[in-house]
């Protein structure tokens, strides 16, 4: 079993940053992907960035390319989500999510990222 736990999510204007850290604890030796999804009013939840064990992997959906980097420390069991250049459709429930070697995945209780001036 691995809990997360989601942090950093707030109110934020337009062209602001904002950082999410999540923290996993649990069984954290049998994590392999770590990533963030996010889900906003109406919409199905998407895939933001996701990044590998070692970090020699990182995905990202296209629409947060260039703005959001995504980041791992193994020894804290921690994944973060450097969010710059923020936009209203940025707004939405940022979720954590784990995936372990047994390809069962886990999911944090969300976090409300708002861009709005």
């Amino acid at each position: 079993q691995v809990q997360l736990v989601e942090s950093g999510g707030g109110l934020v204007l337009p062209g602001g940053s904002l950082t999410l850290s999540c923290a996993a604890s649990g069984s954290t030796h049998s994590i392999l992907t770590m990533s963030w999804y996010r889900q906003a009013p109406g919409k199905e939840r998407e895939l933001v960035a996701a990044i590998g064990r070692n970090a020699l992997m990182t995905n990202y959906a296209d629409s947060v390319k260039g703005r959001f980097t995504i980041s791992r420390d193994n020894a804290m069991s921690m994944v973060y989500l450097q969010m710059n250049s923020l936009k209203p459709e940025d707004t939405a429930v940022y979720y954590c999510n784990v995936v372990n070697e047994w390809s069962t995945a886990y999911w944090g209780q969300g976090t409300q990222v708002t861009v709005s001036s």
